[in-house]
């Protein structure tokens, strides 16, 4: 009988959807060598859902919205999978991060691994742009407790361990169009106040409009996005939209600080 010890390490993908339809195939095949894709989907009606079903995820709906760290928190609790790495609807897993993401699970370490995104915006990949993330995304499945936060939710691990740093960026396919990018813009205006409402951070026009003119400056210039033409224009316009829209919403939206609404 085979040495339990030497049995391979098994990998799931948990990706989250909302009418994700147009990414979600090459988002999944993307992961296609995982052991197990699980998809929690948030109520979708474009038929995201039958999709990835074709694809052989295994699809759960919770369609009652309390934010990004409680359906993450779900995904996981649908996993059984020795690791887990998390993926978003819109990105890709390129060859060379496959490699690099079998190798991680392969060592059977407790750990948890960052990634890095090359942007995608507008139809054009923003490579000459410094890239962004450093975000963990691949854990140790009994590791890996739950997740934290509205928006930019943050892992909560039941104990230490090491933070590794993956070489190969995933493919962040951020902002496809213009249109698509003014609802993302309502989406994480209203996440972002709520979350500094709960913090209890004050917001208004001025403080937005200091702190927007510096988050274009630190991308369009200092993450090089003007070696990106037009759509790294685009690009640091819309993040530093966000920033001042966020403090405005927060002093002037009398629902900023009720909790995330939009999804």
């Amino acid at each position: 009988m085979a040495d339990a010890s030497l049995k391979r390490p098994t990998l799931g993908v948990a990706v989250l959807t909302l009418n994700e339809a147009q990414r979600i195939e090459a988002c999944l095949r993307s992961a296609a060598f995982a052991d197990r894709i699980v998809v929690v989907d948030s109520g979708s009606t474009d038929g995201t859902r039958e999709r990835a079903q074709a694809l052989n995820a295994e699809v759960h709906v919770h369609a009652d919205w309390q934010g990004f760290a409680e359906q993450r928190t779900r995904a996981l609790a649908h996993l059984d999978t020795d690791y887990v790495f998390f993926l978003d609807a819109d990105e890709e897993i390129p060859a060379a991060l496959r490699a690099e993401i079998e190798s991680a699970v392969a060592s059977n370490e407790d750990a948890t691994w960052r990634v890095w995104w090359d942007e995608v915006a507008f139809g054009r990949a923003l490579t000459r742009m410094k890239p962004r993330g450093g975000i963990q995304r691949l854990f140790r499945r009994a590791t890996l407790e739950r997740f934290d936060g509205l928006v930019h939710e943050a892992p909560v691990l039941r104990h230490a361990v090491p933070a590794h740093a993956l070489r190969a960026r995933l493919l962040h396919h951020s902002r496809p169009t213009v249109y698509g990018s003014l609802r993302k813009l309502a989406q994480y205006v209203q996440l972002g106040a709520a979350k500094r409402g709960a913090q209890g951070k004050k917001g208004g026009v001025l403080r937005g409009a200091v702190m927007g003119w510096v988050v274009f400056l630190r991308v369009y210039l200092f993450q090089r996005a003007f070696l990106c033409g037009g759509p790294g224009f685009l690009y640091a316009l819309f993040i530093a939209l966000e920033t001042f829209f966020r403090y405005a919403a927060l002093r002037y939206d009398a629902t900023s600080a009720s909790g995330p609404a939009l999804r």
